[in-house]
């Protein structure tokens, strides 16, 4: 890994953790994000508010878990790690605090096929894993298996995980979880919505394949 291509992956994620903050989807220091590297990952510091950061505050970690010496990797490395293990195809990964897919996820509740656009999480509904305690590998665990064949889930009683080809991807991946969490929830206010069928999700999938960059 060369000192330029690093130093473009250091910026690109703290690019990406500035949009995010700028949007509403994390505050404080709540949230994290990793990107893929040659030779490892590069995931955001724990416990640092977004204004502190700049690009040399990224750490850098191997799959075994190390990390680069006088940084303290985010409490969540572990989901990170375990997701860009198991998914060769993603190279970034995007957790959130967002206030409308953590309302949701508070309640425990997935997001079924209210809405077509539910298709660019990979499947006919965004699951909700169940509930373990942060940081740990029970949370990293029960995230592998809310995502499976997806690209976004809700953690129960704590937010959002999106993933995508790259940072970009997996941003904007986030930004369609919130705004259909937001859907659901206000459609939940008034009653019960009509949910899409699976041959009529096919059907979206189908269109889907039609425009750039939809996976």
């Amino acid at each position: 890994m060369t000192i330029a291509r690093e130093m473009a992956w250091r910026e690109q994620l703290l690019a990406s953790s500035q949009q995010l903050a700028t949007l509403g989807l994390n505050k404080g220091t709540s949230g994290n994000l990793s990107v893929r590297t040659d030779s490892g990952f590069l995931v955001t510091p724990s416990g640092m508010p977004v204004e502190a950061m700049d690009a040399m505050s990224m750490v850098h970690m191997q799959f075994d878990g190390s990390c680069e010496a006088g940084k303290r990797p985010s409490s969540e490395w572990r989901f990170h790690r375990d997701i860009l293990q198991a998914k060769p195809d993603v190279n970034a990964v995007v957790h959130t605090h967002s206030t409308f897919a953590t309302t949701l996820a508070c309640l425990r509740k997935r997001i079924p096929a209210f809405h077509y656009m539910i298709a660019i999480a990979g499947g006919d509904s965004i699951e909700c894993a169940d509930y373990a305690l942060f940081g740990s590998q029970a949370l990293s665990d029960q995230a592998l298996l809310a995502l499976d064949k997806r690209k976004a889930c809700l953690l129960a009683n704590h937010g959002m995980i999106a993933v995508g080809r790259d940072l970009p991807h997996a941003v904007s991946v986030a930004l369609e979880v919130e705004n259909l969490a937001e859907q659901y929830a206000r459609a939940l206010q008034i009653g019960e919505p009509t949910l899409l069928s699976a041959s009529e999700m096919q059907a979206v999938y189908a269109q889907f394949k039609g425009y750039a960059n939809w996976d």
